[in-house]
């Protein structure tokens, strides 16, 4: 009886630490999934890209995370053009 619990015991431990590791994996590909912010303009966009992903309709199936890509880099876009035309007035005026 007595090796019969030491191998229970055993087992648990092991058990234990197989899915600590596995938890540790998965976080760890959690994470590596996206890049840290860097600017406001990036923070901004993606949580433009996170409110509006479910709201999208798909009808070519793309997925929630290709969809997600295109509102993010489509918002960066948007927010990234220069603003010409108050620099060709302040050129005009001198």
């Amino acid at each position: 009886m007595p090796r019969l619990a030491a191998r229970t015991s055993g087992t648990s431990g092991s058990l234990g630490a197989m899915l600590f590791l596995a938890s540790l994996a998965f976080a760890g590909s959690a994470l590596a999934e996206e890049a840290p912010i860097t600017s406001l303009q990036d923070a901004a966009c993606r949580a433009e890209a996170k409110a509006r992903v479910f709201s999208i309709p798909d009808p070519l199936n793309l997925g929630l995370r290709e969809i997600g890509k295109q509102l993010y880099f489509g918002c960066m876009k948007r927010s990234t053009r220069p603003a010409h035309h108050s620099m060709k007035r302040r050129q005009r005026r001198r």
